[in-house]
């Protein structure tokens, strides 16, 4: 065990924050069966009490000792896609903490696939609630930087293990009930997770629940007011605000077309889902920072950045 890890350890076991990579964006942890320790957690982000967390294991034989009535599929999906960027809501055991669970009958449970995450979680030999290491409701962390920018000393330790790889945070599963269904989408897709079971999961109606971390409409978001549009009409957006004399930072899949002092800043977005989901938060605290009055987001083609970049236009107030 590096010494690192030790100390991290050391700092759960007495009730303290640790952030730490994970393959889709970094964590907030606290020892998961420790309220007032979790407490921190919601203080620190200033996150609304009935809001979840999902806890983080060292691996699927953990499972049992969170969760209980875990059917057949809802294991051989954990075995499946554990480590990864899926979280599965199950059954609570009954010594889950109430703060962990929002005090509802259900927990969110997942095995990250960052090496880091692993190493923290086996050598403290437990469940680490953490969702993501940020205020509440604004752009998550892909670099343990932008942890240092967003929460500065509140935090006793942050353990650095370079960008998350992934990039938006992990799909959503409910394994709860009978009918499986796709509460957050990721970039494991529900189609392959159908592909796996041999029946596809539902879609979430309810997208504002407060079943699951990040189902807010208003998530996600920077200071700056976002705007996201269709292809189409990027133009208008852009023409309208120039009118106004705003001044704008755009993300679109291609170079600007025109100069204009009042474009400060244009960022041409990847045209592959994988490198866009990787590059989107990171990008989206560059527009933050340019001073603008505006961001102009052309909507991309994908369903789980379609929902980060909705829930931040409906968090920014455009």
């Amino acid at each position: 065990m590096s010494a690192e890890i030790e100390r991290a350890v050391q700092l759960l076991r007495q009730g303290e924050l640790v952030a730490f990579p994970t393959e889709t964006v970094y964590g907030l942890g606290a020892d998961a069966r420790n309220p007032a320790a979790v407490a921190k957690i919601f203080a620190v982000k200033g996150r609304p009490a009935d809001h979840p967390v999902i806890v983080h294991l060292p691996d699927a034989s953990y499972l049992d000792r969170w969760a209980r009535d875990i059917s057949p599929a809802a294991r051989a999906v954990a075995g499946k896609f554990w480590p990864g960027p899926l979280t599965l809501i199950l059954k609570r055991h009954p010594d889950v903490p109430d703060i962990v669970t929002g005090g509802q009958d259900t927990v969110g449970l997942r095995v990250p696939n960052h090496p880091l995450a692993l190493e923290l979680l086996k050598a403290f030999g437990g469940g680490i609630a953490a969702p993501s290491a940020n205020k509440y409701g604004h752009i998550s962390p892909t670099t343990a930087q932008h942890v240092r920018d967003d929460l500065g000393d509140a935090v006793a330790l942050v353990l650095d293990g370079g960008p998350c790889p992934v990039g938006i945070e992990s799909t959503i599963l409910d394994m709860s009930t009978d009918r499986t269904t796709v509460l957050r989408p990721g970039m494991l897709s529900g189609f392959d997770i159908g592909l796996f079971l041999g029946r596809m999961p539902a879609e979430a109606v309810n997208t504002n629940s407060v079943k699951t971390p990040g189902s807010h409409l208003a998530h996600y978001a920077p200071r700056t007011p976002l705007l996201l549009v269709p292809e189409d009409t990027v133009a208008i957006a852009i023409r309208t605000a120039l009118g106004k004399r705003q001044r704008i930072a755009v993300l679109a899949p291609y170079p600007a077309p025109i100069e204009h002092p009042l474009i400060v800043v244009w960022q041409v977005a990847p045209a592959d889902e994988a490198e866009y989901a990787r590059a989107l938060y990171a990008t989206l605290r560059t527009l933050d920072d340019a001073g603008c009055d505006l961001i102009v987001v052309q909507r991309p083609p994908w369903p789980a950045l379609i929902d980060r970049l909705t829930r931040a236009s409906a968090g920014s107030g455009a």
